[in-house]
């Protein structure tokens, strides 16, 4: 018997020796730092930033940001200070390129949404949602994210793919804060003022904060601009305050002689819609950082 529980022993050893490196927790990255990494067998590559203070034995929650239409993940990191708010609150941050080159940077693939060139994307064209999905495996498979606490936000084009991955991919992401782009689906075919309830019927409710600029002249949040998205940001909130069943508001509040906040609450699984405008900001990055931070931390899957 004792020979038995000998050589069991020294199966369970060699058998820990042997497992691969990601069960002892995270290998990716370097705490503190921005790095370039390819994304698992995508052949795409992202900017990666491990908080100052990772602890590789634990995953941490993770941020995806999407940059603006023709812009890339690496500008989008730079200008958004995101990095600075990972390392304060302890939460990864993964910055891709979009899936379709145009001029130097990428756009991101929304069914039915022409680029900035014009051009409807095609079969031919990358999934965006499925490589970010991908990208998500890639880093839980890992040990570096928490499945349970993965969140989207992004600038623009950004914001719009941020809000079309509410819509479709739900099941995914604890919470949205698209960027000035802010959207609740595709706009109706017989009248671009209102959203298409078939393009947008998320798994599960979506807490959602958004925030926008009220001189934005590329995505006003009057409505207008680009010809293809006509409907304004509150009727963006109120598409979403229905998608969560949401019982109360809208109220709107100052936060500060700058900003004002327009919210629904009450919603179906504790979730809130929220908008954050900036009186006088144009089409920039407007998000309060450490604000997005604490409305995302209130969420994870179940």
């Amino acid at each position: 018997m004792r020979r038995q529980s000998l050589g069991l022993m020294a199966g369970l050893i060699a058998a820990l020796w042997a497992a691969p490196a990601a069960a002892a927790g995270c290998t990716l990255g370097t705490p503190g730092a921005t790095v370039r990494v390819t994304v698992g067998d995508t052949g795409r590559s992202a900017m990666l930033h491990l908080p100052s203070g990772f602890s590789r034995a634990r995953p941490a929650p993770l941020v995806m940001l999407l940059h603006g239409s023709g812009g890339t993940g690496k500008a989008m990191l730079e200008s958004s200070k995101l990095a600075n708010a990972a390392d304060a609150h302890g939460f990864i941050v993964l910055a891709p390129d979009a899936g379709i080159p145009v001029e130097k940077g990428f756009v991101w693939n929304i069914p039915g949404v022409p680029s900035v060139t014009g051009k409807m994307p095609g079969a031919g064209d990358a999934d965006d949602v499925a490589f970010l999905k991908g990208a998500i495996d890639w880093l839980a498979a890992n040990r570096c994210a928490d499945r349970t606490r993965v969140y989207a936000t992004g600038l623009s084009g950004g914001g719009r793919m941020s809000s079309w991955l509410g819509c479709v991919a739900a099941d995914r992401f604890a919470a949205i804060a698209p960027v000035v782009g802010l959207r609740a689906g595709n706009p109706l075919a017989s009248d671009k003022r209102v959203p298409d309830p078939a393009t947008c019927q998320p798994s599960k409710s979506m807490p959602v904060i958004a925030f926008a600029g009220d001189a934005d002249r590329t995505n006003p949040i009057q409505g207008g601009g680009a010809g293809y998205w006509q409907y304004t940001m509150a009727t963006a909130l109120t598409r979403w305050s229905d998608l969560d069943a949401c019982r109360a508001g809208p109220t709107q509040r100052d936060i500060d002689e700058k900003r004002y906040e327009v919210r629904y609450a009450a919603c179906r699984g504790r979730a809130e819609v929220i908008g954050w405008i900036t009186r006088g900001a144009g089409h920039v990055w407007v998000a309060d950082n450490d604000a997005m931070w604490a409305f995302f931390a209130k969420y994870r899957r179940r």
